[in-house]
């Protein structure tokens, strides 16, 4: 199981919502953070239901009648970025028009840098021809710590996140994985120099690192037995501990997730945690059997076994997709349609339809923020 590039098409629709055409302005943060309140953040992926500008635009407001934050999560320009740190590009422009969106509707931001391809987060993504793939090449490290330097001068973000699911990577290319650490390291170090409150992570695929995805390169580690030291190697320079979770490729339904699956994270570290990306479907998937209960138990899984430990959550997907609507529009664009509907694992983890009509989650969910 590995996560689809859910936002396909968002980056393309954003610009032209925003009317595209050089560098837009970056608005000012809000006054009042939601991140200063001492409760839990609420947050979703900026991923539209439909290919359209207008879901995009609608997706925006309505995220914020039902949550704190947008998470931006984007791949890098490596070429862009590899000499210099300020420039102008379009991941950039992207980039602030993203923040844009999310500041007129009143939401804030977290970021989460990726060097890797989101349909499979054991390669990366984008490399110019004759780049070695790999966190040991100076080009990677130079234009990854540019990258995180431009995102932190201009967007000043309380949250940054340095990579996805990292120990995915990390168990297929162990002897890169110090490269990669290292590099972390480095970057963490140069942002506390210039923003001391900025909070600093990676993010850990946790149903993967609780091994319930038996790997041939994992040996014989046991279920249900997380690989700390994974999380760990990263010490003492993580601020959070934040985790994604999808546990119906793991359990037959919400009810069956274990009542200490999460917890065991609370006696590891003091350290706060988080839940930068996850969900549970709502309907059956191939072989996989849900319903809309199941995301209810799922969502009293997390709340019931973290509490107040957790200071931001992200559901990845508001709404859930409508694949037609993707295929239509892969189709237009000369790209082969049947691609869309590789999203179908992870199209029906939203609190609402694609319609907007509301499950039972939806208000379990706005039930928390009170």
């Amino acid at each position: 199981m590995r996560k689809p590039l859910l936002f396909l098409l968002l980056l393309i629709l954003v610009s032209i919502a925003c009317n595209g055409g050089g560098t837009p302005s970056i608005p000012p943060a809000p006054e009042n953070s939601v991140f200063d309140s001492g409760k839990t953040a609420y947050g979703f992926f900026p991923s539209p239901p439909e290919a359209t500008i207008e879901s995009v635009l609608q997706l925006f407001q309505d995220m914020s009648a039902h949550g704190d934050f947008v998470l931006i999560q984007q791949n890098t320009d490596w070429e862009s970025f590899v000499t210099s740190v300020d420039g102008e590009s379009q991941t950039r422009t992207d980039l602030i028009n993203q923040v844009k969106l999310a500041r007129q509707n009143n939401l804030e931001t977290i970021f989460v840098l990726d060097a890797l391809n989101g349909l499979n987060r054991r390669e990366f993504i984008g490399l110019p021809a004759g780049w070695e793939a790999g966190f040991a090449n100076p080009n990677v490290r130079a234009a990854y710590k540019n990258y995180a330097l431009w995102v932190v001068r201009n967007f000043h973000p309380r949250y940054l996140g340095l990579a996805s699911e990292i120990n995915t990577y990390m168990d297929a290319y162990p002897d890169d994985a110090p490269n990669f650490i290292s590099l972390y390291h480095e970057i963490y170090a140069l942002v506390k120099a210039e923003a001391p409150q900025t909070q600093v992570f990676v993010t850990f695929q946790w149903d993967d690192l609780n091994n319930m995805f038996p790997q041939p390169e994992e040996g014989n580690r046991q279920r249900l037995s997380p690989n700390w030291e994974q999380i760990e190697a990263f010490e003492p320079n993580l601020d959070v501990w934040a985790i994604s979770t999808y546990p119906y490729f793991v359990f037959p339904s919400g009810a069956d997730i274990p009542a200490d699956y999460y917890s065991p994270l609370l006696s590891r570290t003091s350290k706060p945690l988080a839940i930068a990306e996850g969900g549970f479907t709502s309907q059956p998937v191939g072989a996989i059997t849900a319903a809309p209960e199941d995301q209810v138990a799922f969502l009293n899984a997390i709340h019931d076994q973290l509490g107040s430990r957790t200071v931001f959550w992200v559901n990845t997907l508001l709404n859930d997709l409508n694949l037609d609507s993707y295929a239509e529009e892969m189709s237009r664009q000369g790209r082969d349609p049947d691609d869309a509907f590789t999203l179908a694992n992870f199209a029906y983890i939203g609190f609402r339809n694609f319609d907007g009509s509301p499950k039972p989650a939806l208000e379990v969910w706005n039930g928390f923020q009170k």
